[in-house]
């Protein structure tokens, strides 16, 4: 009798967790397939990364962070990109040196970089400037402009498949 009792223990144990998980899946994760190479090396194509889908729901990203989002200007795909600018800021690419408020940024993921100029932009309120790491073939906001708010899905916080590549971004 103890021994049914502690098995059926287990087996909604089980359950509990797997529904639990499930109803965090739903709300507040999603896993992405990435294609492209726009941010390599650091996330390579069809590699599989965890979005953050609750990450902003009480702020903005900040500089430096990887966000998946939908362009302004297109539903149909989700983009993975690193925010290098936020509000108020004024962004400035020169020869591709990426420039903040007339501060060169520091970027030491870049490992293919682009030596074109883009005229200095301020990024708008309740929005983010996003870049590809893999600046020589990247659509981003030298193309499609500031990324609003409201197309923002969430942050990329780690890398999930292939084995090899499970981590944190």
């Amino acid at each position: 009798m103890l021994r049914t009792l502690h098995w059926r223990s287990l087996a909604s144990l089980a359950l509990q967790l797997a529904v639990l998980s499930l109803l965090v899946a739903a709300f507040f994760v999603l896993p992405w397939q990435v294609s492209g190479l726009s941010m390599a090396p650091h996330i390579a194509p069809d590699k599989y990364v965890l979005i953050n889908r609750f990450a902003y729901r009480l702020g903005l990203p900040q500089r430096g962070e990887i966000v998946a989002f939908r362009r302004p200007d297109d539903d149909s795909r989700v983009f993975i990109k690193r925010v290098v600018g936020i509000s108020g800021d004024r962004i400035s690419i020169v020869r591709g040196a990426v420039f903040v408020n007339g501060t060169a940024l520091a970027e030491p993921y870049v490992r293919f970089a682009d030596d074109r100029s883009f005229a200095s932009v301020v990024v708008p309120p309740l929005a983010v400037y996003v870049l590809g790491d893999n600046r020589a073939d990247s659509e981003d906001s030298r193309l499609f402009g500031a990324v609003p708010e409201n197309r923002i899905i969430g942050r990329a916080v780690a890398g999930i498949w292939p084995p090899s590549d499970i981590g944190r971004l």
